[in-house]
């Protein structure tokens, strides 16, 4: 069967504190998005053991470390299936903050409970996904949620209203999550999220914050530019999403712009 992991995107991002387990506390409204990788699960009849396979943009693991392989030994901890071979296309970037990995992992989740119809329920399939990765949860949803803890407790959310379009900037480089969370500082708000985005959007460049921009910035000032750029080309709203490189800009509609160096761009609907 053929799955498409979606990506996402953070409105807003708080890192309030670092909690005694190690992991981080957030609040972010995270925003699915139309950006795709391509899952395909089917029974290995050729085999009596798992299989791998990865295609699309590279990858900086070996498949053994792949999400969606330690995903598929999770499953294989607590349920008895058969033998799978999958095949992950991968068309959003690694280290990007747009999720891909995560989603990847839960529709792996969402894939292997359908296709074998393991009748496992929606708490259990939250549990085994934040065990994979702290956005796995959210990807089980399909939908807007603000998201707070380490990305478990989750409430629907729906932007109303939201501009037309969305542009995706993604540089040639990645950062990791790893990388990103070593260096910042966690401090609650100001103001949080949920609070920046009741005020109309035309405020949101003064209050809706991603903790991750200052550090990231300061370590690639091109990601500052790029933001610039889209407040300049007449976005009504800039971001880095998640602790990744991808910067993203809100507009009403789509407008004339060259390509930024080193860079790819996506035009989408929001």
């Amino acid at each position: 069967m053929l799955y498409f992991p979606f990506a996402k995107i953070n409105l807003g991002l708080s890192i309030v504190n670092k909690r005694t387990d190690g992991f981080h506390t957030i609040e972010s409204l995270l925003h699915p998005i139309k950006l795709y990788d391509i899952l395909e699960i089917i029974e290995n009849q050729n085999s009596d053991q798992d299989e791998l396979i990865l295609s699309g943009l590279p990858l900086d693991v070996p498949p053994e470390k792949n999400i969606v392989w330690k995903t598929l030994i999770l499953l294989r901890n607590y349920y008895d299936f058969p033998p799978l071979k999958i095949q992950l296309h991968k068309q959003i970037p690694s280290g990007s903050g747009l999720g891909g990995g995560s989603s990847d992992a839960a529709h792996t989740l969402l894939g292997i409970n359908q296709l074998f119809k393991l009748n496992i329920d929606k708490d259990t399939l939250e549990k085994l996904a934040l065990e994979v990765g702290s956005d796995c949860p959210f990807f089980l949803k399909q939908k807007e949620q603000y998201v707070r803890g380490r990305g478990e407790l989750l409430e629907n959310y729906e932007l109303n209203p939201k501009p037309n379009k969305l542009l995706l900037v993604i540089p040639e480089f990645s950062i990791s999550s790893q990388t990103a969370y070593r260096k910042i500082i966690a401090k609650p708000p100001q103001i949080s999220p949920r609070k920046a985005l009741q005020k109309p959007i035309e405020e949101w460049k003064h209050v809706l914050k991603n903790d991750f921009e200052k550090t990231t910035f300061d370590e690639f000032p091109v990601l500052s530019d790029i933001k610039e750029m889209l407040y300049q080309k007449g976005a009504v709203y800039a971001s880095l999403s998640g602790s990744g490189s991808t910067l993203f800009g809100l507009f009403q509609e789509e407008v004339d712009l060259e390509l930024y160096p080193k860079t790819k761009m996506y035009w989408l609907n929001l």
